[in-house]
């Protein structure tokens, strides 16, 4: 079982439209499985019609997936954005800054770090060092 985790809280899955793995693109993909060594700048040429795109983070201390995110975001990608994997709690903010919509993470670490633990990073933008040095 997945869990999805959003700036309200644990929600259950409601992607029904499935994945296709990097590899296996072809020209109506809707949704993609991208790994964590995909390469951001050649990934946003191609994702013209795709809805969704889940970044694998194979483990919680491999960063490359925030990048792949911030830079489809930079490159223009509106779709829906989810990080997939071994994302903690701690580095929810960073994701949502990163440009996510959400977290998928597996029943296990959703049981070692419950959703009080994700929502208290979930005001993710007023809590920046920029915000601070306004404040």
């Amino acid at each position: 079982m997945t869990v999805i985790v959003t700036d309200q809280g644990f929600q259950p899955e409601d992607w029904t439209d499935g994945f296709v793995a990097l590899g296996d693109v072809a020209n109506d993909v809707v949704a993609l499985d991208v790994p964590a060594d995909a390469d951001p700048d050649t990934l946003a040429t191609r994702l013209d019609r795709v809805r969704m795109v889940r970044v694998d983070f194979p483990s919680f201390a491999d960063g490359r997936g925030f990048t792949i995110a911030r830079t489809l975001r930079l490159h223009g990608y509106t779709g829906r954005l989810r990080a997939k994997g071994h994302v903690l709690a701690d580095q929810y903010a960073m994701a949502r800054r990163a440009g996510f919509d959400e977290v998928e993470i597996d029943a296990a670490l959703a049981d070692r770090q419950p959703e009080a633990q994700w929502l208290a990073r979930a005001d993710w933008q007023a809590h920046d060092y920029q915000a601070r040095l306004r404040g």
